[in-house]
């Protein structure tokens, strides 16, 4: 999995690649954009290039999720692919967790 960190504004984007399961989740938690409390920043994952999530990273973005809704944080993903997108459906995060079609949404929902 590879993870990049861009700053758009107040905005942490992180984009990530590849899979995200049991070997990789330890990554993805490290390098995950954190809310701090009074902070302006609006968190978002961009997952346009990742092809698979497991319950061990859905647990990592549940973490994530928790941690910016007590920090008062506006916490997102975007571009999930269909397969990604199924996952977070059956498993019940896609209530739990905003998910948006693509980047620009994410970004113009973080304002």
């Amino acid at each position: 999995m590879e993870l990049t960190t861009v700053k758009i504004g107040a905005v942490s984007v992180l984009d990530a690649a590849g899979r995200i399961d049991s070997v990789t989740a330890k990554s993805l938690e490290e390098k995950a954009p954190r809310p701090h409390q009074g902070s302006a920043a609006r968190p978002r994952l961009d997952f346009a290039k990742v092809d698979y999530i497991s319950s061990a990273g859905l647990r990592v973005l549940l973490v994530a999720a928790k941690q910016s809704k007590a920090a008062q944080c506006k916490f997102a993903l975007c571009s999930l692919k269909a397969q990604v997108r199924e996952v977070f459906d059956i498993s019940g995060f896609g209530t739990i967790i905003a998910i948006h079609p693509d980047r620009a949404s994410a970004l113009a929902a973080a304002s």
